[in-house]
């Protein structure tokens, strides 16, 4: 049977072990492995770090990976890709160059017989409200259409910039630690959607750039953290009965479960 992949946070644009070329490279290289397999890729957000679409200009660089995105579909691969906080700013040209669709909220689907609540992540869940006012703001379309007024080697150079501030800004320990069951919000906010939709199989998400594979309270469903490509290179792949989290080129990781 094919194979359905999940993939989140490569981040190109922004160098981290490997510089953002170096990194692209092996993404594609996984590409060319998965293709083997794969029936369709979900691409959950952040891919790139930084992104604005004009009418006629997109960023520069990422050349790999648009031609091997291109290629896959070529050849009848399904590849659904999602916007994150740092890409949310992707509007047509994925689908109208490549036949991509763009998912901007979660989206349920069924694979096989099992159901997936799939979502990038950010913004869910209680709190962070100071995000959310800001995410609201930055996918109005009067404030896109504002920017996208700006030339585009200035209005590029500055999510460049900014996206470059805010990693230096972040604090790592935040982003590294894992909290348990109690203290890591997607836990709580796949608990709580159990209550209402408890036919769910499997929560995927990205964004929190753990990996994680969680077994939730009903014993069944399980929430599924796809890690990132910055220093893990992990994802998750799902044969028709089974889903389990791999990584690509890197063996020294640590999967958080509760199995």
């Amino acid at each position: 049977m094919k194979k359905t992949y999940f993939a989140s946070d490569f981040h190109l644009g922004v160098d981290a072990r490997l510089t953002s070329l170096e990194r692209e490279r092996q993404i594609c290289r996984w590409l060319d492995v998965i293709a083997e397999d794969a029936e369709a890729i979900y691409l959950v957000g952040d891919i790139f770090d930084y992104w604005f679409e004009y009418k006629m200009v997109i960023p520069k660089g990422f050349t790999r990976l648009l031609g091997k995105l291109a290629t896959l579909r070529d050849n009848g691969i399904e590849i659904y890709f999602f916007t994150g906080n740092h890409d949310m700013w992707m509007f047509r040209y994925l689908t109208d160059e490549m036949d991509i669709p763009i998912y901007r909220e979660p989206i349920v689907k069924y694979i096989n017989g099992k159901k997936f609540f799939i979502a990038h992540g950010d913004g869910i869940g209680a709190g962070d409200y100071g995000y959310k006012v800001m995410k609201k703001i930055f996918n109005n379309r009067i404030c896109q259409w504002l920017f996208s007024q700006i030339h585009p080697s200035i209005g590029l150079g500055l999510m460049r910039f900014f996206s470059r501030k805010s990693k230096e800004s972040h604090v790592e320990v935040v982003e590294n630690t894992f909290y348990g069951e109690t203290g890591e919000w997607f836990i709580a906010f796949v608990n709580e959607r159990l209550k209402v939709e408890s036919d769910i199989d499997f929560f995927i998400f990205g964004h929190r750039h753990l990996a994680i594979d969680w077994t939730l309270h009903n014993g069944h469903s399980r929430y599924i953290n796809l890690g990132e490509w910055l220093n893990l290179n992990t994802y998750a792949v799902f044969d028709g009965e089974q889903l389990s989290l791999q990584t690509f080129e890197n063996h020294d990781i640590t999967i958080y479960e509760n199995k």
